[in-house]
Parts: C-alpha cells; sequence; structure tokens
C-alpha cells in the first residue's frame, strides 16, 4: 500500500476513533424488518393498538438481531479491500487539497488543528460509508 494511502486511512481510523462512530452493513435492514412485520402483524390482529405493541416488539426482537453487528469504524476502515481504500483516498486525497505532510503524525496535527478541514473529511468518511458501504453509522455516547 502507499505510503500517502496508508496515512490517510490512518487519519480516517483517527476521525473516527476521536468521534467513537460505529457502523452496520448488513444487520440494520435485518431489525427494520423484524420491526415493520410484527408492528404490521400487530395491526392485523389488533388494530391500532396492536400496531403499537407489534412496533415495540418487533423493535426489541432487530435490536437482539443486530446486537453485537456494529463494528468501529476504523476496524471497517481497515477492513477495506484495496479498491474500496483507492476510492476513499482519491475522495479524501480532493478534500485534502494540497496539504504536504511527511509522516501520518503531522497529518493528524494539520487535520485535527484546522476545524473545517476536519469537518469536510469526516463528513466525506461518512458520506463514503452510508453511499458505497450502504452501511448505517451510529455515534457511541
Amino acid at each position: 500500500m502507499c505510503h500517502r494511502m496508508d496515512d490517510v486511512m490512518k487519519l480516517c481510523c483517527e476521525l473516527s476513533a476521536h468521534q467513537q462512530i460505529q457502523t452496520t452493513v448488513k444487520g440494520s435492514g435485518k431489525g427494520a424488518a423484524a420491526a415493520g412485520s410484527l408492528a404490521f402483524a400487530g395491526g392485523l390482529v389488533g388494530g391500532p393498538l396492536g400496531i403499537a405493541v407489534g412496533g415495540a416488539v418487533g423493535g426489541l426482537l432487530g435490536c437482539w438481531l443486530t446486537s453485537g453487528q456494529f463494528k468501529p469504524l476504523p476496524q471497517v476502515i481497515m477492513e477495506l479491500t484495496p479498491r474500496q481504500q483507492q476510492k476513499l483516498y482519491d475522495d479524501l486525497v480532493a478534500i485534502l487539497g494540497d496539504v504536504q505532510w511527511t509522516d501520518i503524525a503531522q497529518l493528524t496535527a494539520l487535520v485535527m488543528s484546522n476545524s473545517s478541514l476536519k469537518h469536510q473529511l469526516t463528513a466525506a468518511l461518512l458520506g463514503y460509508v452510508t453511499k458505497e458501504l450502504q452501511a448505517e453509522v451510529q455515534y457511541v455516547d
């Protein structure tokens, strides 16, 4: 992997770890399907009250089905294929523009000290995760 690409991937990990971002790719659809299905079934059986009960039970079931499937975003980034990393790198380098750095420590310091640049890179990273990976993003409290 190219030194600069490696630095940008590590920067992505630092940005997402700093904000404690987690993602799930496949589990969110399963949870939503469970909640929606049980709300629908509850509505058929019990009318408006059945929708409420079915939705609540479905939500709990969906939570249980997807528990443990959220991964920290740095882990997801490091598991990207080379093609996916290249796409993310290209997106972020377009934002970095002519920023010059010698190592990851300098790049991280430059980005973290510039709130506008940090915000733009974080937004691009989250946009990539939601559009390209079709993942759901969650912030850990």
